[in-house]
């Protein structure tokens, strides 16, 4: 269900392979997302990129035939495990790029939230539509939407269940690029490309500085940057990116 690349550069790319089922999350499907994200953290990738399968959909959320089938508990149990995998993505030392190949409804939209950067296909869109179902957004799409975009403008979507373009979606800041269908991943590897290409030791602090700092107040979050900073310097690419800088000759960053 998880189609695993590794590509030159070390760039690794995750497909989420079920296109019969729209690739919609499952129990099965998130354990193999947690598994392969755990081993990517202590391997060398510089880059992740995660797309869907096919031109339909990226992911159309949780596979809703399990969750009809679930008790309470056992939709708490499918929520959290679906939230530590999010959390995985969004704590993971290396950058994670979205390539978003479709439409992006409910866990799909969530999972998207979670990574580091978003690219769109020029006719994907975003919903959360779980309140026509008698459901609410559970793998953090109601804590993270609003920090994106504003508390009034996310209540909207998550209330109504509108449909946000790819076009809208970047006017609001949430993507980073919209492209054509067929450029999606040529776009989507041209940037892990230009990330891998830097300091992997610089990449880790400076998304540890974001991540950290966004949820601190100003001078904190400026001494939070600040440390990191003084940390980063002290590393061996700082001293490669410094003397190849001063010898006029590329770097070889090692990450160390």
């Amino acid at each position: 269900m998880l189609l695993y690349e590794e590509l030159e550069n070390k760039v690794a790319v995750l497909t989420i392979n079920r296109p019969d089922k729209l690739n919609a999350l499952n129990i099965s499907l998130l354990q193999e997302l947690a598994s392969t994200l755990e081993r990517i953290e202590q391997s060398d990738i510089r880059v992740v990129v995660i797309t869907g399968a096919g031109t339909k959909a990226f992911v159309a959320g949780a596979d809703l035939e399990e969750i009809a089938a679930c008790s309470p508990f056992e939709l708490w149990s499918f929520l959290r495990q679906g939230q530590n995998v999010l959390r995985l993505i969004e704590g993971l030392s290396k950058p994670v790029i979205t390539a978003i190949n479709g439409i992006a409804l409910g866990g799909g939209f969530e999972l998207a939230l979670a990574c580091s950067l978003r690219i769109a296909g020029e006719k994907s869109y975003f919903a959360f539509p779980e309140a026509s179902l008698g459901l609410m957004p559970g793998f953090g799409g109601t804590q993270r939407l609003p920090k994106a975009i504003g508390k009034t403008v996310a209540l909207e979507y998550l209330l109504t269940g509108s449909k946000l373009s790819a076009e809208e979606a970047y006017r609001l800041g949430l993507i980073n690029k919209v492209v054509k269908i067929d450029e999606l991943r040529s776009k989507a590897l041209e940037m892990a490309n230009k990330i891998a290409n830097q300091s992997p030791a610089a990449v880790r602090f400076i998304l540890q500085s974001v991540q950290g700092g966004y949820e601190l107040a100003g001078e904190r979050g400026e001494l939070l940057e600040a440390g990191l900073t003084a940390l980063c310097s002290a590393t061996e690419d700082s001293r490669e990116g410094l003397a190849a800088f001063k010898e006029r000759r590329k770097p070889v960053f090692t990450g160390c």
